[in-house]
């Protein structure tokens, strides 16, 4: 167990092992004083971890009265596995939609409300737990989303075939071409440098099959944006250069929810919830509390039970006929 800055928080940390055998880094973040509102869990971007790049998330969260868990994926973080490395996103998915259902099955959790938080990659990860669950999450928080590569920086799908072929013989290499994102991605200078310094964050270029895999799957949300059905809160920086701030107006437009929400802040860049002055960071997150309150309050899991039993009769039905 470690220490948390703050008396009101329990902050533990624990390893776990996977059904590959990876032992994956988990954190999570407890008010101490109250009983938590819900359940959220965190999703990290690409190349970054947990419990030092989403300390603020799980703080400012926990704060709020809410329990907080994250999961390092496989070569990310404190995780096993090859830094930076992403052989298959799927066993992101699966990895973190098991770790995060058996916390919320767990008998003191079964009545809480669930929410996801996922920012960049994140978000992409947090989109991919509810297709896979899709009555499962209360709702979820995209922190500028990846859901969409951007036509300017697009390959053409001769070139996408061709790394396709080389990835089979040199998967991790890292000949994939990126500019620098730190720069671009961080406002606060003092929060890039402790990314720019943290060993758990990956910093150097893409290896060839983790790009082709953020791209497979990129292509793939951005196919089936219409499928997004929860409830969800879009906040993205006008600012953007790393994800496009379109690319939510996009999903919140295409997206079947009937309970969503864009935010979008003038003048912000793409890490919000860090890397932004202290006066905006503190705007985001109102923003973000204030949603998850009202979602926490007013929504029912015996509504959301409910759907699934009418989901799984349905297709027992099917299957009888």
């Amino acid at each position: 167990m470690a220490l948390s800055d703050d008396q009101n928080i329990k902050y533990e940390e624990e390893f776990i092992v996977n059904q590959r055998e990876t032992k994956l880094f988990t954190c999570k973040w407890i008010p101490v004083n109250q009983e938590p509102k819900a359940l959220v869990f965190i999703c990290h971007g690409y190349g970054m971890e947990c419990s030092i790049s989403m300390r603020g998330t799980g703080t400012q969260l926990a704060k709020a009265g809410f329990e907080v868990h994250g999961m390092d994926y496989e070569g990310h973080g404190k995780s096993s596995g090859l830094q930076g490395y992403i052989p298959n996103f799927d066993n992101i998915v699966d990895d973190c939609s098991n770790y995060f259902i058996s916390i919320c099955e767990r008998s003191e959790n079964k009545k809480k409300k669930r929410f996801l938080l996922g920012e960049s990659m994140g978000g992409a990860v947090a989109l991919l737990l509810h297709r896979k669950e899709p009555y499962f999450w209360n709702g979820v928080v995209l922190v500028a989303p990846m859901c969409k590569i951007s036509e300017e920086i697009k390959p053409h799908p001769i070139i996408v075939n061709f790394l396709g072929k080389l990835a089979n013989i040199i998967p991790t290499w890292r000949i994939t071409p990126t500019q620098e994102l730190l720069d671009v991605a961080f406002k606060n200078p003092k929060f890039r440098n402790e990314v720019r310094n943290n060993p758990y964050c990956y910093k150097g270029r893409p290896r060839l099959k983790s790009a082709l895999e953020l791209l497979r799957v990129s292509l793939d949300i951005e196919k089936n944006l219409d499928k997004v059905s929860l409830p969800f809160l879009i906040v993205h920086g006008e600012d953007d250069k790393v994800t496009d701030p379109s690319t939510s107006k996009l999903l919140y437009e295409s997206a079947s929810s009937k309970d969503k929400t864009l935010k979008l802040y003038p003048g912000m860049w793409h890490a919000l919830t860090s890397g932004e002055p202290p006066e905006n960071i503190n705007l985001v997150f109102s923003d973000i509390v204030s949603w998850l309150d009202d979602r926490a309050i007013n929504v029912s899991n015996t509504d959301l039970e409910t759907k699934q039993k009418s989901k799984n009769d349905k297709q027992f039905s099917l299957s009888q006929d």
